[in-house]
């Protein structure tokens, strides 16, 4: 099921890339919904900063890699060069690599990251640049303000 904004888009002005990058995270949606691994959380830390947590445990730091690249995070994890010759009877703990992506909004800053007991944290920061902040529109009083004229005028079309 595809779904589309094309609707939208004759009522709204300078929006026509949040509703298309929307489209594609829907449709995209559909193809991640088995991509659980590894389980994650996305937590609010106050109005500009986050952090997003992912459970990473037996993964090394020299085994993870971050990147950001047009608003998108890309963590990946690869395991493809540990082998062991473990025999095991019963495997739990998945020793698997992974891609795991995060789009993120314009502002949105990577800050850093670090792994402390199997858990990665990448610190986000939301910085609004001072041309994209809330401005008040100062609204100019008219003065000289020709009235006679106006009436003047309107007098001739009903005359």
């Amino acid at each position: 099921m595809k779904i589309s904004f094309g609707n939208l888009y004759p009522s709204t002005l300078g929006f026509e890339t949040v509703l298309r990058d929307i489209e594609a995270l829907m449709d995209n949606s559909i193809e991640s919904i088995n991509d659980k691994f590894p389980p994650h959380n996305i937590i609010k830390i106050n109005d500009t900063s986050y952090a997003v947590e992912l459970a990473v445990a037996g993964f090394k730091q020299t085994e993870i890699d971050i990147t950001v690249k047009d608003g998108l995070l890309v963590i990946k994890g690869d395991k493809s060069n540990s082998h062991s010759e473990t025999q095991y009877l019963h495997k739990g703990i998945s020793n698997r690599s992974f891609t795991k992506s995060i789009r993120l909004a314009d502002t949105i800053e990577v800050q850093g990251a670090t792994l402390n007991d199997g858990i990665l944290s990448i610190n986000l920061e939301n910085i609004i640049p001072e041309s994209k902040k809330p401005k008040k529109i100062e609204i100019k009083e008219l003065k000289n303000f020709d009235v006679p004229k106006i009436e003047k005028s309107i007098e001739t079309v009903n005359t």
